[in-house]
């Protein structure tokens, strides 16, 4: 999934964005809300991760430009703030979920991949077709019963093949979905982690390529 991590504490933000990435999503970091809003107008974001006292932006008018926009992109609000009232007044102008500072890195985790889940609707939590099998809480990937190691990338990448069900997915959907945005767009990092991944998954080839269109698993 892609991630953006909104925290004004640099440490804390490129300690999220490195166990989030440590779970295949690729993440962005900003340090402000307005550095957010600029991300949030360029980028298809599947969930948010949100800190409410923010510089230049306050995070509940991040948080309200998210749900205003139409955006599919789910917002988990991270913050000191703990009582009940700050809770319900978090959730009260849209965000999909709450969790307090300290927190723990797995459940923080945990709930950014719940939250990716319902930003795409009737997704299921295991991923199938032609012969495999992708496990996104567990990271494994099987083919007909056989383990298949993957690096990051190119787990991400064979998840959103998968999602798409038979549909041919672009190059720069892959892109979006499965590097940050530092990527170059023309270093062919996409064909690259396409050829690797259909050597790993082996004999009969499943990964079609659509000239000038994109990929598919049929």
């Amino acid at each position: 999934m892609r991630v953006l991590v909104v925290e004004d504490e640099r440490m804390l933000a490129e300690a999220i964005a490195e166990w989030l990435r440590e779970e295949t999503h690729a993440v962005d970091v900003a340090l402000d809300g307005a550095a957010a809003l600029e991300r949030i107008g360029v980028n298809d974001y599947d969930v948010v991760v949100l800190d409410r006292d923010l510089p230049h932006v306050h995070g509940d008018d991040v948080c309200r430009t998210v749900v205003g926009s139409g955006s599919a992109a789910r917002v988990l609000m991270l913050t000191a703030a703990a009582e009940i009232g700050d809770r319900v007044a978090g959730l009260s102008i849209g965000a999909d979920d709450y969790l307090t500072k300290p927190f723990a890195f797995p459940e923080l985790a945990a709930r950014v991949l719940a939250l990716g889940r319902r930003s795409r609707p009737l997704i299921p939590p295991v991923l199938r077709r032609a012969g495999i099998t992708l496990d996104p809480a567990r990271r494994e990937v099987t083919r007909d019963g056989r383990y298949v190691p993957l690096s990051k990338k190119e787990f991400a990448v064979l998840a959103e093949l998968l999602r798409a069900e038979g549909a041919v997915v672009s190059a720069e959907h892959l892109l979006e979905k499965a590097w940050d945005e530092h990527v170059d767009p023309f270093t062919g990092a996409v064909r690259l982690t396409i050829l690797k991944l259909r050597r790993k998954l082996g004999d009969p080839p499943v990964v079609e390529t659509s000239p000038g269109v994109g990929y598919r698993i049929a």
